[in-house]
């Protein structure tokens, strides 16, 4: 009895753990994907990819082929990466969770182990190769730094071959030009933009010169040999007849020099070394050399004794090598280059006067930095001002540990770097990039030719009369660092209209919260008391659009309080488009470009509204609403207002919409005859735009909403007419029709006759037509309109 019991004691807490680790299983939620990676929220692309390639090698189904749940638990990190490494579905991720993504592919395959093993992100494990992205790639070749690029697939035999190449040319190349890769496999629309049709595929890429493809063979040697010719390399052969002029000529510019002297005894600095350095410091020492066997004088006169690398900064005096020279043991290239490099002026430290009267009006870069003896900034920051040079910006250093209420008044409260441009020290941006040189100088270079500046309390817009938008970030947060340089060249496109501004919500939370603020990045226009936030992608069109339709709108915003008025309300004769979206919702953020610019196509014609269900939930419950984007047209004369067509069709762009809903205006081309086209076409005194077609003509069914879109711009001015060349055949013969659909005008030229063959228009698009016969009815006026005659 005791024995049974003591069972049943058992079974019963058996059954209490599973049931509660059910409900733990039920309960706890899947790890999100930054999680399921093991990355943090602020990781690159390249650090998203080196993760998820642990895991996969680790994880995959084929090397876990004795675990039935190997499968679903690569799925799952597959989804990870999938989302994390797409701009856009991070960003929409990071804003609404999974449910953001419930429109999107759940990416139900993957490779095979080996391809994670040997194809994956063939570069990604190689310091001195950097794997460009779509969101680095303009702003590095344009740096003003030389680029030579490999463009490979990761299923390319012949981008693995190169590979062990290509890792020891970048090692033999290091601090002389950057190399780089760019993953096609990756980044497609990357790789066709630059004409890539083949892998690999070498380019060598300089700020002003056009990009010049690579074609020799693909060894150490060769590939030196080409990068080589364009990098700047002059070593100088001093000797006694112009060693003084050379050097004093240099130290006039403030340049000084690094002379290799070759003499009997000790080792000598290689040729291929010094043109090393010579390209390194390129602009900011001269590189020469002294063969002290011939110059026997000249060495003993500088006490040189054996051989020796000595750097002579501007002033030094020549026949005293203890004043300020510099003696190098190394024949290392990188030693040598950061011991001289150490030892170049440094840049100007700014007071708080002097950085305040600076900055009223001059560019300035400025490293902000905490202490004389902090060196958080980046080894090679020495060649800024050269690369700076010709966009006229001075690149200066503020130390905010010795003058801390500039910062403070700056919201600056760590090492960085801003730029300045130019129009005081309010006006201003900081770098949240990488701290390399080539970042640094696009940064600088779109900052101080832009108009984006850093906000806070005291320059928050209110309620200005000029609309503000603004860009509530974290720096840590990739896809907002990606948003940046779009906000840059939007700010220049609408300047004068919109002020552009960026918040850093990890400064100023209160603001954020304010503004109830809940994903980075938040874009948000300001226009008096109305507020808009964007939705769309992270690209400057797309945002010039957004901002366009805010100053012009031709989307209304239906709300419950105009709905039933303007909507069901309507006069017979109108016709309403509306949307019906939810602004988590993929496809609907996909469609609200294409719809608003389809409502700007047909404004005059139909009007356009839509209806934010997941602000106006009621509404779209009350519409039946059950699915996002719902696109619905309500037709014009009908007794029911209510009554609405249901937009099924696969595509979803402003073409195809346009068309769906032109097809529901009332007729207005008319259908011609034989009869009526010799009569009032050929023989009467109005101007007319036909439209040849075949009713079996897919594309002039296609055409047919265009052609009365035609019509109705056209009416009062132009006649509009359509020729079914099927019924019609002898009339489109004698005109010359030999492809459907055809458009031609036949203007009326008063007592000229006017020709059957007419005047071809070789367009389709609405606006397009009309406006190449506005411009010919024009020069018609001015032909038949009478010169003035001197009357003597």
């Amino acid at each position: 009895m005791e024995l049974y019991s003591a069972n049943i004691s058992v079974l019963k807490r058996t059954i209490l753990c599973l049931v509660v680790l059910s409900l733990a299983v039920l309960i706890c939620p899947d790890q999100d994907y930054y999680s399921l990676l093991g990355v943090s929220k602020a990781s690159s692309n390249r650090e998203i990819r080196q993760a998820f390639k642990k895991l996969a090698l680790k994880l995959h189904p084929d090397k876990n082929q004795n675990d039935p749940e190997a499968h679903d638990k690569f799925l799952k990190i597959n989804r990870a990466y999938e989302v994390l490494k797409d701009e856009d579905l991070r960003k929409k991720y990071d804003k609404y969770g999974e449910k953001g993504l419930e429109d999107q592919q759940q990416g139900g395959q993957y490779e095979s182990w080996s391809y994670y093993r040997y194809d994956f992100g063939i570069y990604d494990d190689d310091p001195e190769i950097v794997t460009l992205d779509r969101g680095e790639f303009d702003a590095a070749v344009n740096s003003g730094e030389v680029w030579f690029l490999n463009f490979y697939s990761p299923r390319c035999s012949h981008c693995h071959d190169l590979a062990p190449t290509w890792r020891e040319f970048a090692k033999e190349m290091d601090g002389l030009i950057r190399i780089g890769a760019v993953n096609c496999g990756d980044d497609r629309m990357l790789c066709r933009s630059q004409g890539i049709n083949s892998y690999p595929s070498l380019y060598v890429f300089k700020a002003g010169m056009s990009p010049v493809k690579y074609f020799g063979d693909r060894t150490k040697g060769h590939l030196v040999n080409f990068a080589m010719k364009y990098v700047s390399s002059t070593v100088t052969e001093l000797w006694a007849g112009n060693f003084r002029s050379s050097v004093e000529k240099s130290f006039a510019s403030g340049v000084g020099w690094l002379i290799t002297f070759c003499a009997d005894t000790g080792d000598c600095l290689s040729s291929q070394t010094r043109l090393k350095l010579s390209a390194m410091l390129d602009g900011l020492v001269s590189v020469g050399w002294m063969d002290c066997s011939t110059q026997a004088d000249l060495c003993d006169n500088l006490e040189i004794t054996t051989s020796s690398t000595a750097y002579f900064p501007p002033g030094a005096t020549l026949s005293n090598k203890d004043n300020g020279v510099l003696f190098l043991n190394s024949l290392d290239v990188k030693e040598i280059y950061s011991e001289v490099m150490k030892h170049l002026p440094d840049l100007e430290l700014l007071s708080p006067d002097s950085l305040k009267d600076s900055l009223a009006y001059h560019r300035w870069l400025v490293f902000f930095t905490y202490g004389n003896d902090d060196q958080s900034y980046l080894p090679d920051y020495k060649k800024l001002n050269l690369l700076l040079r010709n966009d006229h910006v001075q690149v200066g250093r503020f130390d905010c540990q010795a003058n801390p209420s500039t910062c403070k008044s700056l919201y600056i409260h760590k090492p960085c770097v801003a730029a300045f441009k130019g129009k005081g020290v309010n006006d201003y941006e900081i770098h949240h990039g990488k701290i390399n040189l080539y970042d640094l100088v696009a940064f600088t270079k779109e900052s101080v030719n832009s108009h984006v500046i850093t906000l806070g309390p005291q320059n928050f817009p209110g309620n200005d009369r000029e609309p503000w938008l603004v860009d509530f970030f974290a720096p840590w947060c990739p896809p907002c660092r990606a948003l940046l340089p779009e906000l840059r060249k939007a700010s220049k496109r609408v300047f004068g209209h919109v002020r552009f501004g960026t918040l850093d919500c990890t400064i100023h939370e209160g603001l954020c919260n304010m503004h109830n603020i809940r994903a980075y990045p938040t874009t948000v226009v300001f226009n008096q008391s109305n507020t808009h936030e964007y939705e769309g992608h992270h690209s400057a069109d797309q945002i010039l659009e957004f901002i366009e339709d805010l100053r012009n709108p031709t989307v209304i915003t239906l709300t419950p309080a105009n709905f039933n008025e303007l909507v069901k309300g309507r006069n017979r004769e109108e016709i309403w488009m509306v949307d019906y979206y939810a602004p988590w919702c993929g496809p609907c953020q996909a469609l609200m470009p294409e719809w608003k610019r389809m409502a700007r196509h047909l404004s005059g014609l139909i009007n356009v509204g839509s209806v934010d269900c997941q602000k106006y939930s009621s509404l779209c419950s009350q519409q039946y609403v059950q699915a996002y984007p719902e696109i619905r047209l309500y037709p014009a004369n009908r007794d029911n207002p209510g009554y609405y067509n249901s937009y099924n069709g696969w595509q979803r762009d402003s073409h195809a919409l346009k068309n769906w809903g032109l097809s529901y205006l009332p007729k207005v081309a008319i259908d011609l005859t034989p009869e009526s086209f010799n009569d009032k076409v050929l023989n009467g005194n109005e101007h007319w735009v036909l439209d040849f077609y075949a009713p079996w003509c897919g594309p002039c069914r296609s055409f047919a909403p265009e052609f009365e879109h035609v019509a109705r711009l056209l009416k009062g001015k132009v006649k509009a007419g359509k020729v079914d060349c099927q019924a019609h055949g002898q009339t489109c013969q004698s005109a010359g029709i030999r492809a459907y659909p055809t458009v031609k005008f036949y203007p009326y030229l008063g007592s000229k006759k006017k020709s059957i063959d007419g005047e071809l228009i070789e367009r389709n698009d609405a606006k397009d037509i009309v406006k190449i016969i506005t411009s010919r009815i024009g020069n018609i006026k001015n032909q038949q309109r009478p010169s003035k005659k001197d009357e003597l």
